[in-house]
């Protein structure tokens, strides 16, 4: 079983007073680059600790965007269940429920009411998927529009790879009969104290409009089969479609072994970049995968603290949207995983200029649609 030291590292938020800290999961691959063999033993871990909980009910996992897509995913596949997870982007023909994250940057998460509608009343459970669960606050706002929302007698859970929630949140879940699961429990009461004892003197590089490379060198591919896990996924169909993604990548791009391999996901989209980066770990290379992310998260120059590198890019999403990634190194190989379409070209420009910068030469991106 995994522990606090093993996974939690404490980064500085920036201009941030809600929440001045924040918990980052070195395991995870978000915004550290890590082994993604090493990312699915600890969500497969935490899939094993709700595997025989509800072995006789019918299962929906909702993942939370945008760092805990991955998790949701994995462990809707580990356990056959339906899936979808909440988003911040726009989703177009569809009707939303919405809810808030008071400590986030970006407060406002939706998920999809269209696609709810479909699968509540064959529901016997719906488990929230969250990568830290502090105060479980956020949780129980959608648990209450759902409630309120719905005549339909379902039960809820929460899974999350990390808990710090204190007893009085405690005895709330289980004053309303919602069972925590979670790895590791955490105390947040240093953790203030820790982001403030850094002053945030990394590298910062700004790779947008006119900081960005003129001409990046790239390659770019489209394979289609893309499955949005923003909306409702049936068990087993967002696994297919991965290994499906993959079959596809053997037949256009070169996997040699022995080489150094970076995977890079963007924002809400995660799963199929850390699944692309497993098959290619298998066959032998070094690999790592992170992604691109909202989080403005100070960088610092000491060694313990997370991260001492930040690149602002622009988003493949939105362009007028400021997005980040952290401690880029220089590899043999590098691939961009997205579902974004290709109208914003200056965010494609951004990641690869910030990736090139850092002596990144062979560079395909991918775009799954």
């Amino acid at each position: 079983m995994y522990t606090e030291k093993e996974l939690v590292r404490i980064a500085k938020r920036e201009n941030n007073n809600k929440r001045r800290y924040l918990v980052i999961n070195r395991l995870q691959g978000k915004h550290i680059p890590v082994s993604p063999s090493a990312a699915f033993h600890m969500f497969d871990a935490l899939a094993d600790t709700i595997s025989s909980q509800y072995q006789n009910e019918r299962l929906l996992l909702i993942g939370f965007a945008e760092t805990a897509t991955a998790i949701g995913a994995a462990l809707s596949i580990k356990l056959n269940t339906y899936y979808m997870q909440t988003t911040r982007e726009i989703i177009p023909n569809v009707e939303y429920l919405f809810f808030s994250e008071a400590h986030s940057h970006a407060a406002e998460q939706k998920l999809i009411k269209t696609d709810l509608n479909a699968v509540i009343g064959q529901t016997d459970r719906i488990i929230f998927v969250e990568d830290e669960v502090t105060t479980g606050n956020t949780i129980l706002n959608i648990i209450d529009l759902i409630v309120k929302t719905y005549d339909a007698s379902v039960s809820f859970s929460v899974a999350s790879l990390l808990n710090g929630m204190d007893e009085t949140s405690l005895h709330i879940y289980d004053a309303r009969n919602i069972p925590v699961h979670y790895l590791v429990k955490t105390e947040h009461s240093l953790y203030t104290e820790i982001a403030d004892s850094y002053i945030g003197n990394g590298e910062y590089h700004i790779c947008r409009g006119e900081n960005c490379l003129e001409n990046p060198q790239f390659k770019e591919l489209t394979v289609t089969g893309c499955i949005n896990a923003r909306r409702l996924t049936a068990p087993g169909s967002y696994q297919k479609a991965c290994a499906a993604l993959f079959n596809n990548l053997k037949e256009y791009l070169d996997f040699p072994s022995e080489r150094s391999v970076l995977v890079i996901g963007t924002e809400e989209f995660m799963y199929p970049a850390l699944y692309t980066a497993l098959q290619i770990e298998k066959r032998g290379n070094t690999v790592r995968c992170h992604s691109t992310t909202r989080s403005p998260i100070m960088a610092d120059s000491a060694p313990d603290y997370p991260l001492h590198v930040r690149y602002e890019l622009c988003s493949l999403y939105d362009r007028s949207r400021k997005i980040f990634l952290y401690d880029i190194k220089t590899y043999d190989k590098v691939l961009i995983l997205t579902d974004a379409d290709n109208s914003e070209t200056d965010g494609i420009h951004s990641l690869i200029s910030a990736l090139a910068s850092q002596g990144n030469q062979d560079i395909t991106f991918i775009r799954w649609c």
